[in-house]
């Protein structure tokens, strides 16, 4: 599972008949900032994810890759290999709050 922002979404009119419906948004991995464990910061790499939540451009997410994309109700018919399987509220590292959802700041 990693933590993620999502960046953008993807439009494909052409594709195999499991995924008509499905909305895929592009999403990059975040990390703890190594140096002083206050912020996430962004890995540089981009995934497309089906989202299975409801999520939004913007939105920090929980993702999934490989098997474990397929574990839900809704995308285990799918041949996908990143979900989206969570809305992040907030992060908290040790007593630091490091994201907030809620605050407009970060």
């Amino acid at each position: 599972m990693f933590l993620a922002k999502i960046t953008g979404n993807v439009t494909s009119t052409h594709k195999v008949n499991t995924m008509v419906g499905q909305k895929l948004l592009i999403v990059e991995p975040l990390r703890i900032d190594e140096q002083n464990k206050s912020s996430l910061k962004p890995t540089g790499r981009t995934f497309i994810a089906v989202d299975a939540v409801g999520a939004g451009e913007g939105e920090v997410v929980l993702i999934v890759q490989g098997s474990s994309a397929r574990f839900t109700e809704d995308t285990k018919t799918l041949p996908i290999d990143c979900a989206i399987i969570g809305i992040v509220d907030n992060v908290q590292v040790g007593h630091s709050a490091i994201f907030d959802a809620g605050d407009d700041s970060a």
